[in-house]
């Protein structure tokens, strides 16, 4: 079977490895590509390599980029990754590269441990280098992203899963389910899941994900999924697995809200919204094979991704950051994707009680008045639980002037907090009332945006 996988994997990435030669002849980035050791617990031998531009942003996103088999970090760096590169440059990001070093240079994403989080398999590794290169750089937290082609691919839907609290969104060309290659024998292959011929329910799907985070309920990161109609290593079938996988993990109908062709060969779907980042967006390649990415298609990742910014204009406030402050005075806070208000459940006063949005009545438990960097309601603060992760609970508690407990009001409709950078987000986009509002990495979307009223 381990003959099988590189023989398999290696013949497929043969295009990719061609394309990778001839564009490693343009001139590498002036930076260059940096081998790192010692960046942690690394159980399984990868190896880390980290780019980071000579123009660095002041608070850089990070994007983890993961090669195909039989590739390697400077395959892809100098290769068919190297857009990723072009826009670091440009936009001021870090990327970390890690580099499988089993034979094949294959990802696993098939044993027990690669499909559980801090689990001791090759993603346990790659988390390593990301907690390193967050201590290493200002890394804007709302913005740690990962993407890759083929293994790659597959290691980005495993990562998404494993971690939904650090990454915010993901780019996979030519992959499969989390989850889907999974064995029991030891093998890195899995016949059934690479011919397309596993196919379950969106919940079966969404499950299976999930269980690789038991206990997790926040939200899941955005996903952009690419795939060839004529993929025979792994068969276009996944691209739909993926889809469904996909929409459970965040809510959403497998009914697309938006359809185009960007290109005469691609057809484009988009779910839960149609605009640029939606929550789930999938493109279908006419024709093509296991030869992804091609020319231009980085593009339209980096956009998805949000990389295609400084991130310079949203930075997290410290304690002392008075311009950004909320306005005084008293106000409801209306999101702007239910219409619904900002609310303190049954007018109740209990330290710790979440928020959650209803329709707006006027009512005590809907007005927020701010004081300082405060927002207060019913005598009490908004307040983000101290040391709060993505997908911590918003929530009403004494005042304290702590920093857990001041807020800025930003440009774009979203309201950050200062300690822990994440901002006001109900959860899983719910529009309906009573859903429940908590702290995640700000991303802009329309369930994070509030108007004053």
């Amino acid at each position: 079977m381990q003959v099988k996988l590189r023989a398999l994997l290696l013949a497929a990435a043969l295009p990719l490895m061609v394309a990778a030669v001839l564009i490693s002849m343009r001139p590498a980035s002036a930076a260059g590509l940096t081998r790192v050791t010692g960046f942690g617990a690394n159980p399984t031998g990868l190896n880390m390599y980290i780019y980071v531009p000579t123009n660095v942003a002041p608070r850089p996103a990070l994007l983890v980029l993961v090669h195909y088999c039989g590739g390697s970090a400077g395959g892809v760096f100098n290769g068919n990754g190297h857009d990723y590169v072009s826009a670091a440059d440009r936009y001021g990001f870090v990327i970390v590269l890690p580099e499988a070093t089993r034979s094949g240079n294959c990802f696993d994403v098939s044993t027990p441990a690669a499909l559980q989080r801090n689990g001791g398999g090759d993603s346990t590794g790659i988390m390593s280098m990301v907690a390193y290169a967050r201590a290493q750089y200002p890394i804007d937290a709302s913005r740690i992203v990962v993407s890759g082609f083929s293994s790659g691919a597959m290691m980005t839907n495993v990562l998404a899963a494993q971690y939904p609290d650090v990454f915010t969104a993901a780019s996979a060309f030519s992959g499969v389910p989390a989850g889907c290659f999974a064995t029991t024998n030891g093998s890195l292959w899995n016949s059934q899941c690479s011919g397309g011929s596993v196919n379950r329910t969106a919940q079966q799907w969404g499950d299976l994900a999930r269980s690789m985070y038991p206990g997790y309920t926040g939200r899941y990161p955005r996903m952009q999924l690419w795939h060839g109609t004529t993929d025979t290593t792994l068969a276009y079938p996944n691209f739909g697995e993926q889809i469904e996988q996909w929409t459970n993990l965040n809510g959403l109908s497998q009914t697309p809200v938006f359809t185009d062709h960007p290109q005469s060969s691609w057809t484009r779907t988009r779910y839960g919204t149609s605009g640029a980042q939606p929550a789930v967006e999938g493109i279908s390649i006419a024709g093509v094979g296991h030869q992804l990415p091609m020319s231009g298609q980085l593009a339209y990742a980096v956009t998805f991704l949000g990389l295609d910014n400084s991130g310079t204009t949203t930075p997290v406030p410290s304690s002392s950051t008075t311009t950004s402050s909320p306005p005084s005075g008293t106000t409801a806070l209306v999101g702007v994707a239910s219409g619904r208000c900002l609310d303190v459940p049954g007018s109740s006063t209990a330290n710790g009680v979440q928020l959650q949005i209803w329709d707006c009545h006027g009512g005590a438990n809907q007005q927020w008045t701010a004081s300082g960097q405060t927002l207060r309601s019913l005598g009490k603060c908004l307040d983000a639980p101290s040391n709060a992760t993505a997908g911590a609970p918003a929530q009403l508690w004494d005042c304290t002037g702590a920093a857990n407990q001041q807020w800025s009001l930003n440009a774009d409709g979203t309201i950050r907090n200062a300690r822990s950078g994440l901002c006001l987000d109900v959860n899983r986009a719910v529009t309906a009332n009573g859903g429940t509002v908590i702290l995640w990495t700000c991303t802009a979307a329309a369930n994070q945006r509030w108007n004053r009223r």
